[in-house]
């Protein structure tokens, strides 16, 4: 009989217990090939097993199992300590495995895997003491995504109305063609690609039974035709607006409203909102540096730390500010800044003769590419002899070594080599992550190829996180704000831990903190 694909990875998994002849006393999972008429019930009876377990441990296996079909079993001569790496690798075979980090709730747990907190609790019965950091969890088995469902939060609510004011401007583009009003105008790209991500959000929830309703309105960017559809369109009878799309024009709709008004886009001025009406869904400047911050002091362990910037007065306050937080920790004895000459340059040895034997946190505070590719260019190689060409400069001990950090990685460090980047480790702040092997990911690039022609933009992806969290908050039967007390949801590429504040404007706080790997993959470490 052959094999069919549903027992791959068992197979996968027998052949790796093969190559060892210990095998048997190291593995906690053993395989087992079916006899003839024999079920899973019937196994689980015979080897004095829990027959729901031993379905878990083969999500794939029909009821009636095929002769000679290889599953996997618990091995009961296994001696190994639960929890310990071993073990731990082993569950990673046939379960997606998390460890409960500090913050973790069980609402933030189903939202990332797509999972409910039911689930959780079958797989793992020490969840009925609560969660405890550290834990190791069994979240799902490994098997391939569902071709039609992106995600699966609960629903209480079968119908949720959005209204989406959006710059469309359509009695503009009236008389030209797509092909000229798409290549003249990034706001026509960035308002098509987030109403296409919408529609995308749309049918997703439909599928899970959620009539989502979608209004929109064209604000033609222009405040006049704000204030006209707010005064001729009962805004009140949606559940919740999306857009506009400028910061000015954000609290016109929010004073003349009683629904909750999502900005869904970053601006440097909506630290000003002041309605508790409005709600932001890009975090502020501030929260990057906070997380910055949080993750350097949680995980500093005696490195020396220096901190670069250039000559802008942005980037000199945030380093002081900076500097101040950090000495906070008493452990931090000094920090050095370092500064661009008079002429806006800095010179390699004002870096190298700051470092010390050991490990070095280098933290890069500019938006000047020209600063950063010179600082990046300057560590990447370190001298541990003199060199009479460069006098000035210090060599090294043999052990030096240097990770760079900085805040949201934007666009400053497109132009530097990605391979320099993760020789240094290179960790920073960002509004969004993307793992391009979660199921999630892949299955939404399909649909909006298979929709739209093309894949997602940045634009198109953020249209669709928006809208679908906001729908499925909406969709518990809760007021949106109540929604925020259980914890941070995540999409596509979106982290949503909003703030909880009754009566001022609401902030999204979910910043992720990544770092290059020598391998040149993304990790997403907070």
């Amino acid at each position: 009989m052959g094999i069919n694909m549903k027992n791959l990875k068992a197979i996968v998994f027998v052949l790796t217990c093969l190559l060892a002849s210990s095998c048997i006393q190291q593995k906690k999972y053993i395989s087992y090939t079916v006899k003839e008429g024999e079920t899973i019930e019937s196994i689980a009876e015979k080897l004095n097993l829990d027959s729901e377990d031993l379905k878990r441990l083969n999500p794939d296996a029909s009821e009636k199992l095929d002769t000679n079909t290889v599953i996997v079993i618990p091995n009961k001569a296994y001696k190994g300590k639960e929890g310990s790496k071993q073990d731990i690798d082993e569950l990673k075979k046939i379960f997606v495995v998390h460890e409960v980090k500090k913050g973790d709730t069980f609402y933030s747990l189903t939202r990332f895997y797509n999972v409910s907190e039911n689930e959780l609790k079958d797989l793992n019965p020490n969840l009925k003491e609560g969660l405890k950091e550290g834990m190791v969890l069994k979240i799902k088995p490994i098997k391939e995504i569902d071709e039609n469902v992106l995600y699966e939060d609960q629903i209480e609510k079968t119908a949720v109305s959005i209204a989406m004011l959006l710059p469309f401007k359509a009695s503009t583009h009236k008389n030209r063609s797509a092909k000229s009003i798409f290549k003249d105008s990034d706001l026509a790209n960035i308002t098509a690609d987030f109403y296409m991500g919408a529609e995308i959000a749309k049918d997703s929830l439909k599928k899970l039974g959620l009539q989502l309703n979608l209004g929109f309105f064209d604000t033609n960017k222009k405040l006049s035709k704000i204030r006209g559809i707010v005064a001729k369109n009962d805004l009140n009878k949606y559940d919740a607006i999306i857009g506009p799309l400028y910061s000015e024009e954000i609290p016109i709709v929010a004073n003349k409203v009683s629904v909750p008004v999502v900005f869904p886009v970053f601006s440097k001025n909506q630290d000003e909102f002041k309605s508790s009406k409005i709600i932001k869904v890009q975090p502020d400047i501030d929260h990057h540096q906070e997380e910055l911050l949080s993750y350097i002091l949680s995980n500093y362990d005696d490195e020396n730390i220096l901190i670069i910037r250039d000559t802008s007065t942005v980037s000199a306050e945030t380093s002081l500010r900076i500097q101040s937080k950090l000495e906070e920790k008493e452990s931090i004895q000094s920090i050095k800044i370092i500064q661009p000459t008079e002429d806006g340059y800095i010179p390699k040895h004002l870096i190298i003769n700051e470092l010390k034997g050991g490990e070095n946190w280098v933290i890069l505070i500019t938006d000047e590419t020209v600063i950063a590719s010179d600082v990046i260019n300057s560590l990447i190689s370190l001298p541990t002899r003199r060199d009479r060409k460069y006098p000035k400069i210090q060599p090294v001990p043999k052990n030096t070594t240097v990770r760079l950090f900085t805040l949201d990685k934007s666009n400053t460090f497109d132009q530097v080599d990605n391979t320099k980047l993760a020789q240094l480790e290179f960790t920073y702040t960002s509004d969004v992550f993307v793992d391009e092997e979660s199921p999630e990911v892949k299955l939404f690039n399909q649909q909006f190829y298979k929709k739209n022609y093309t894949y997602p933009s940045y634009y198109a992806t953020k249209g669709f996180d928006v809208v679908f969290d906001v729908a499925m908050r909406l969709a518990s039967g809760d007021d949106l704000k109540d929604t925020f007390k259980k914890g941070t949801s995540y999409r596509i590429e979106s982290k949503f831990n909003y703030s909880r504040k009754l009566f001022s404007t609401t902030s999204n706080n979910g910043v992720f903190v990544i770092q290059y790997t020598p391998d040149l993959i993304l990790k997403r470490l907070k």
